[in-house]
Order: C-alpha cells, then sequence, then structure tokens
C-alpha cells in the first residue's frame, strides 16, 4: 500500500518527536538523578557536620554513655529526613541507630571508617545493614582534637530513585500531554501543507513544475510573471525574443520589472490593481504588443500578476491576409452577380424571340471579357496574381469604376524578391485605395491605370487614380500605421504594411500627385537572383 504525502510526512514527525522525547527523557533522567545525588550528599554532610559539632555530644560519646546518647539523637533524628543517623564510637562500634535499636553494641558496616577515625569527612556509596546508600560521615573531636565517634547519615539510594521516578512521572505526564499536542499538530500542520499544495504528491508536483516549464518555453507568446513587488519571477524564451533580451531567465529573474521594459501605463500601480485586463494595445520598449493581464491571488491576497503579449505586427499581418482572402471571396460574388446578370439578360433576350440581339449581346460581352482575360493571362504568369486582377477589375465596373492596364504589363516570371502574399496584399491594398479614392471624386470617374512590370533587374508596380487625392496634411505620414482617409473598412493597415514589405525586400515608394487631381504610388523592388539567394545561404551557414 502507498502512503499519501500527508500521512507520510505525519508518520515522520511522529517518529522524529517520539525519538527525540525519548532522548531527551533519558538524558533528563541521568541528569537528575547526578543532581539529586550531589544535593543529597551535601546536605548528608552538613547534617553530619552539624551533628558532630553539637555540644554535649563528644562528652558523651567519648564516655560510651548510650542512654544520654539514644536520649539526644532521638529528637534529632526524628527531625531530618534522612534514611538514617547512625553514632558510633572510636572503635566503629555502634552506639546509636535511628532505625534499628538492636544494631548498638555492633561494629559499623561498610569498611569506610579509616579516612573518617583520621580526621576527615568523606562521603560515600557503600551497602550498610539497611543496604545500599548514600552516606556522610564526620569525626567527632573532644576537646583536646582527639577523634572520640563517628557520625554517620545517610539515604538509602531506593529512597533517592523514589525521588528521582516521582519526579520522571511528573515530568512524563507533561511530556506526554506535550507530545499528544504535537501529533495533533503535526496533523494539522500536514493537512496544511496538503492543502497548499493542492493535495498534489511530491512526485507530481515534481512532475508539474517540468510541465509548466516545457509549456511556457513553447508557449509562441510571451509570458511574464511578477509578484506584488513587481519583481520578475518567470519569463519565457518568447517574452525575452520579443522583447531582445540577451539574458538568461536566472539573472532576470527578481529584476524590477521596469528594469527590464520601459515605465508604461500598463505597469502603473493604481492600473495594476484596478482590474485585468485583456488584448490591450501598448507599446513594450520599441515593439507594439497586445498585451493581457492576470492577477494571482492566493487566498483571498494578492500575489502577483502573469503578463502576455504578442507582437501586433504579425496579428496585423494575418489580419491583412485574412482580409485579402476576404477579397477573393468578394471578387467572386461580384463576377457570380454579373454572370447572372447577363444571364437574366440573355434569356430575356431568348424568351422575346431576338435571337440576332442575344447572340451580339454575347459577342459584345465575350469579346470584351475574353479581351481582358487574354490580355491578363498572357501578361501575368500566377495563376493567383490573374485571379487578383480579374476579380478587382469586376469589382472596379461594379462600382462604376474602370482598369486599364498598360500595354507594358508584363511579369511572365516568378517574382523572388518577395513572397506571393506580400506580392498578392500590396497589388490588392493599391487598387482597393484608388477604387475607393476614385468613387469619392466627382462623376464621371476616370479609369484607374494600373502598371506591373517585371525587369531583370526590379519589379516596378504603378496605380495611378483620379480621385480626391492626398492632402498634404497626412502625405508625410501616409504610411505610418491607423493613418487612413477612409471613411469605413479597414483603418491604416494596407499602406503601412505595403511600405513594410517594400522596405523589407529592399525598394522603396514614390508617391505623386496625379495632375489636375488624384495619387500616384509608384513601387520599386530590387529583384533577387537565385545566385544571390545562394551565396546569402551559404554566408548564413
Amino acid at each position: 500500500m502507498k502512503l499519501s504525502f500527508q500521512i507520510k510526512l505525519f508518520i515522520s514527525l511522529v517518529a522524529f518527536f517520539s525519538v527525540l522525547f525519548v532522548l531527551l527523557g533519558s538524558y533528563y533522567y541521568i541528569d537528575v538523578g547526578r543532581q539529586l545525588y550531589q544535593e543529597m550528599s551535601l546536605r548528608a554532610k552538613i547534617q553530619a557536620e552539624e551533628i558532630a559539632l553539637i555540644p554535649g555530644l563528644p562528652e558523651v560519646t567519648a564516655q560510651k554513655d548510650i542512654p544520654a546518647i539514644h536520649a539526644f539523637m532521638q529528637k534529632i533524628a526524628t527531625h531530618s529526613d534522612a534514611s538514617f543517623i547512625v553514632i558510633g564510637d572510636n572503635k566503629g562500634v555502634h552506639l546509636f541507630h535511628s532505625v534499628y535499636a538492636d544494631r548498638v553494641g555492633t561494629t559499623l558496616v561498610g569498611g569506610d571508617n579509616e579516612e573518617v577515625l583520621k580526621g576527615k569527612s568523606t562521603t560515600t556509596i557503600r551497602k550498610g545493614g539497611l543496604g545500599i546508600s548514600l552516606r556522610s560521615k564526620a569525626p567527632i573531636f573532644n576537646a583536646a582534637g582527639q577523634v572520640v565517634g563517628i557520625v554517620s547519615v545517610g539515604y538509602l539510594t531506593s529512597y533517592l530513585d523514589t525521588i528521582t521516578v516521582s519526579k520522571m512521572i511528573n515530568i512524563l505526564v507533561v511530556a506526554a500531554l506535550l507530545l499528544v499536542a504535537l501529533f495533533v499538530f503535526s496533523w494539522f500542520f500536514t493537512r496544511s501543507i496538503k492543502k497548499q499544495i493542492f493535495s498534489l504528491e511530491p512526485r507530481e508536483i515534481g512532475l508539474l513544475v517540468r510541465q509548466q516549464k516545457a509549456m511556457m518555453e513553447s508557449i509562441y507568446e510571451g509570458v511574464i510573471a511578477i509578484d506584488s513587488q513587481m519583481r520578475i519571477e518567470v519569463i519565457n524564451q518568447a517574452a525575452r525574443k520579443l522583447l531582445g533580451l540577451s539574458q538568461p531567465a536566472r539573472e532576470l529573474r527578481g529584476q524590477f520589472i521596469s528594469e527590464v521594459i520601459a515605465p508604461v501605463p500598463f505597469f502603473a500601480a493604481r492600473t495594476l490593481l484596478a482590474k485585468d485586463t485583456h488584448d490591450e494595445i501598448c507599446r513594450f520598449n520599441e515593439l507594439t504588443v497586445i498585451a493581457s493581464r492576470i492577477r494571482i491571488m492566493l487566498e483571498g491576497a494578492l500575489q502577483g500578476w502573469v503578463i502576455t503579449f504578442r507582437d501586433r505586427n504579425e496579428i496585423d499581418s494575418l489580419s491583412a491576409q485574412l482580409s485579402q482572402v476576404k477579397r477573393y471571396v468578394d471578387n467572386l460574388r461580384i463576377m457570380r452577380h454579373e454572370q447572372l446578370n447577363r444571364m437574366t439578360t440573355l434569356s430575356g433576350l431568348l424568351h422575346m424571340g431576338r435571337y440576332d440581339e442575344a447572340i451580339r449581346y454575347i459577342q459584345a460581352q465575350s469579346e470584351h471579357a475574353q479581351e481582358l482575360l487574354d490580355f491578363i493571362s498572357s501578361r501575368f504568369s500566377s495563376p493567383t496574381l490573374c485571379g487578383l486582377l480579374l476579380g478587382k477589375a469586376a469589382r472596379a465596373r461594379e462600382k462604376g469604376v474602370e482598369l486599364n492596364f498598360d500595354p507594358a504589363c508584363r511579369m511572365d516570371r516568378p517574382f523572388t524578391g518577395l513572397a506571393e502574399a506580400e506580392l498578392i496584399s500590396i497589388i490588392g491594398n493599391l487598387l482597393d485605395n484608388a477604387i475607393e479614392a476614385t468613387q469619392r471624386a466627382p462623376l464621371p470617374h476616370e479609369p484607374v491605370e494600373v502598371l506591373i512590370k517585371l525587369s531583370d533587374s526590379e519589379l516596378i508596380i504603378e496605380v495611378a487614380d483620379r480621385g480626391v487625392g492626398i492632402t498634404p496634411e497626412i502625405r508625410e505620414r501616409i504610411f505610418e500605421r491607423g493613418m487612413t482617409t477612409k471613411t469605413r473598412g479597414d483603418h491604416g493597415i494596407g499602406l503601412y504594411l505595403i511600405e513594410s514589405y517594400v522596405t523589407q525586400a529592399g525598394g522603396f515608394i514614390e508617391v505623386a500627385d496625379n495632375m489636375p487631381r488624384g495619387a500616384i504610388f509608384s513601387l520599386f523592388i530590387p529583384a533577387r537572383h537565385p545566385t544571390q539567394e545562394l551565396e546569402e545561404t551559404h554566408y548564413a551557414t
């Protein structure tokens, strides 16, 4: 049977305290006995020496006046706590015995009289007539300084052991009560520990820590945990990468968050204490991020916060790509709508029997659509780009705007300077902006001119419209994120992404007025040849 951590901890504490009490009890028993023997030895010695000095005792002892000695000592023996008091003469013969009167006249037992008869006091543990005893003997001197007798005051070791045991019993009762209290404390303590670790076993905690560490490092978002004092407790690899930190996590741990991220309102004390927040746009150092903040609470007390954040640029890019997919769907819807209108018109002509007009209508529509299809498919090799241009042309017609493609348009091979998704995003955003700007201009709407030309050295994309143009107030900031002249739809993302893609590819953008009104966007993106890519790959390797 496998015991839980709580039971193991409880048993360990009980065993520890039990062993500790046994050891302390043994030591205390020995120490109490030692101290008791020392105390009683001193008491016996003092009593013996005091009795030996009692006036009149030396004279009756020297005369061996047993009745007088008995009358003299009986009162003293009655008031003494000693086990026995014995008076002997200078020959070692009993003159008085406080316990056994019949011992008078017999020799003192123990063999420890020699030093006393020489005038010295002694304290010994010897077996006497009553058993083993702790006794102190003192000489009785006469007026001439001669030893005329012996006083022996003793305590039986059994009596001393009884005193020791009685003291230990009292101590053991208190110790037992204390031990029971410690057992109860240990049980509730282990329960508290178990509760604090969420009823997990140590092995489970270790596994959980490893899983948490692996999970933290696998999360693509940046994660930072800070304590209530704003010190970093945990920071994952993604957070260090997004913030451009080269130090390992162990060196960042314990630093204030303000030492790693420049102070921003997101980390202000009042903001932190107010509430949790989700998907808040802010700047961490030089990076614009979307951040969330969650408080860590334990038993109603604030322990810190967990901050997660991700690069807003990447989210904007994904949003733009999703918007582009939406545009593809809209283009298909427009083309389907146009085809339904054409089929409805053709059906009406056929029902009225106007076959010649129907044929002419089919030829006119086919010639226009086929002409545009033939031109685009012959000049552009990318099916995706062809679909985009055809869709944009159809959408523009639906909005009353024509797209005129320059006869010099040609892109008959893949362009390696940009990913195809980036190229589609650039052209799509430019055409959308031009169509909307033209729509906002007074009628009649003039066509939007489009040039897409790929040479050996660069890709040129030029879109010219006769729309509302760009005001001088915003021209310098037209590529900033959030800057827009639109009244609906996506705001301030399209041109920002265009500028980002072109700049990353090593190109540049020119913006000019298209007199008398409108704007011309010219993009020049250098081509990357296979030899260049191979050299860069080798260099990187």
